[in-house]
């Protein structure tokens, strides 16, 4: 059985779970997060926490987040990447009578 387990939550953070010592995660320049004493840990999906890049709960408080699941049989695990729909345009005026 693998020592990392990574659980993908239905509109949520990605779940870390491994022995402590055995993940090693680091940001774009190669500075390591401080994971000391954590056996598990969620890492955010959805870009609105200001603890990135942990979890803060804020995807429960988006109306319309962008990391949405779709079901197996559609074979999509998430579709983040799609940009979000355009805005619907304004009804159309109706025409004035003529007179």
């Amino acid at each position: 059985m693998a020592q990392v387990k990574i659980t993908v939550r239905p509109n949520g953070p990605f779940r870390v779970e491994a022995p402590e010592g055995t993940v090693e995660l680091v940001d774009i320049n190669g500075n390591q997060f401080d994971l000391t004493g954590k056996t598990a840990f969620s890492l955010c999906r959805c870009g609105g926490s200001v603890n990135k890049p942990f979890c803060d709960g804020t995807h429960n408080h988006l109306a319309n987040s962008a990391q949405r699941l779709s079901g197996p049989e559609r074979g999509v695990v998430w579709d983040d990447c799609k940009p979000p729909a355009p805005p619907r345009p304004p009804d159309p005026l109706p025409e004035r009578p003529k007179e």
